[in-house]
């Protein structure tokens, strides 16, 4: 109790029962009111946002919308007091309005025409800054950003290793050394190059539109699997930008990634530092060839330690990803615009 009232005494040098009583009647009263005007004081709590969090999505991320009209937050994430909707005309009622990148045309006329004071607008992208265009035209029209990038304000991972106390090691069955799906061929970019120079010293088994041969959805995991080592190489290299070529079609496939990307120390900030090879830890791509021809079983099998602590979480939904907004919601800076979002991007 915080403080206490002053009690008459007996003549015997005992508080009399009745004014024990009434004073505690009294500050226990004292006590209820004031947890009543502020509940925050009682629970120990910061008070949140009360009223259900409604997250308006502009236009969906991609091209087949779902079904949002449920509690979907709730009832797929366990995410609750969080209300998604695509219905425009919700605007005036929207906490968040969320405007992916690809969806977004330059200028300003597909915006809405005004902002409901309180109201916070999201830059969405998945895209790197090699592949996304005309951010000038944004410049202080987002509150926030939701990106792949670590220090967006709604950080999205293409994946990332959840514990796992299974401490069991599952390596698939390998018929042939490395593996490659590719669709999108572009002799420009650096992982052609490396792609050019690596296959002087050793076969690549290419899949995909761009060799012609496509994967089916069902098919894609089964046949990587049987490659001991898969070409995780990005289409362009910035910070952070880490793709389903590493989560999905590497770790999850069970075959161990040889990375193009940002630096070593980069990929270590996601997956332990013995569960991948970086192409930059070679002199010579000659040095790299030779390194996976030669690997013995024991050596080979060290890669797959850290299937022992972990398990590959992949982010395929864009509806948790949206619902991530409420979660992140109570710890966001409000009222912040991002004066240069082009500068922000490509830093």
């Amino acid at each position: 109790m915080p403080w206490a009232l002053p009690l008459r005494w007996s003549p015997w040098g005992r508080p009399g029962v009745k004014a024990l009583v009434t004073a505690g009647v009294f500050v226990t009263t004292l006590w209820n009111l004031r947890c009543f005007l502020d509940p925050s004081k009682g629970s120990g709590k910061v008070s949140k946002h009360r009223e259900p969090l409604m997250i308006l999505v502009w236009e969906w991320p991609s091209k087949q919308v779902p079904n949002v009209s449920r509690d979907v937050c709730r009832e797929l994430y366990s995410i609750t007091g969080c209300q998604l909707t695509t219905e425009r005309q919700l605007l005036h009622q929207a906490h968040v309005v969320v405007f992916p990148h690809s969806r977004l045309q330059p200028g300003r006329d597909k915006l809405p025409k005004e902002r409901l004071p309180g109201q916070n607008w999201v830059w969405v992208s998945l895209e790197s800054p090699s592949n996304t265009r005309a951010l000038a035209a944004w410049n202080k029209t987002f509150n926030w950003v939701m990106t792949y990038r670590q220090d967006s304000d709604i950080f999205i991972p293409y994946g990332k290793l959840v514990p796992n106390r299974s401490a069991t090691v599952n390596i698939p069955a390998k018929t042939n050394l490395v593996s490659w799906v590719i669709s999108n061929y572009h002799r420009t970019q650096k992982r052609a190059e490396v792609y050019k120079n690596l296959s002087r010293y050793l076969h690549v088994n290419i899949y995909g539109k761009a060799n012609n041969k496509p994967l089916c959805k069902d098919c894609l995991l089964s046949t990587i699997s049987k490659s001991k080592f898969y070409l995780a190489f990005e289409n362009s290299i910035h910070r952070d930008y880490i793709t389903e070529k590493l989560w999905r079609n590497s770790l999850l496939a069970g075959t161990v990634p040889v990375v193009l990307g940002p630096s070593r120390a980069n990929y270590e900030q996601f997956v332990p530092a013995d569960s991948f090879i970086h192409v930059n830890d070679f002199g010579s791509l000659e040095e790299l060839a030779t390194f996976l021809k030669t690997m013995n079983s024991s050596r080979y099998r060290q890669f797959f330690a850290w299937q022992r602590r972990f398990s590959v979480k992949l982010y395929t939904d864009w509806r948790e990803r949206i619902c991530a907004i409420c979660t992140a919601y109570p710890r966001l800076r409000h009222g912040h615009l991002y004066p240069d979002l082009q500068s922000w991007f490509n830093s």
